[in-house]
């Protein structure tokens, strides 16, 4: 078929582009989580709330960086030890925003 190219045609850069494009857009995804859990703690309770929910984010934001992971090595067949690091950075990144996020409004 026209256009059309297997991945061993492709070779394994293929799927690690996919692969760095779907962690990309969980990163994404923690940014949207976080921005909606500090609206709505400003919308309970204002600046203080907002600062209070920055920091209930991160539970939240463990567990699905951790069922990202499970999911990577469940479904798509990564290792844990090819998984791991990708769960610290999808968890660090958006984790660090909350962190400043916390700081500036405490």
């Amino acid at each position: 078929m026209a256009g059309w190219t297997s991945w061993a045609e492709d070779g394994p850069d293929r799927a690690h582009r996919g692969h760095a494009t779907h962690t990309a857009i969980v990163i994404g995804i923690g940014f949207v989580v976080l921005g909606l859990s500090l609206s709505l703690g400003h919308l309970i309770a204002g600046t203080p709330g907002a600062a209070k929910f920055a920091l209930y984010f991160l539970p939240v934001w463990l567990l699905a960086a951790g069922a990202n992971m499970l999911i990577g090595v469940r479904s798509a067949g990564y290792g844990a030890s090819e998984e791991f690091p990708v769960l610290l950075m999808v968890f660090a990144i958006p984790a660090a925003a909350a962190g400043l996020s916390w700081w500036r409004l405490h």
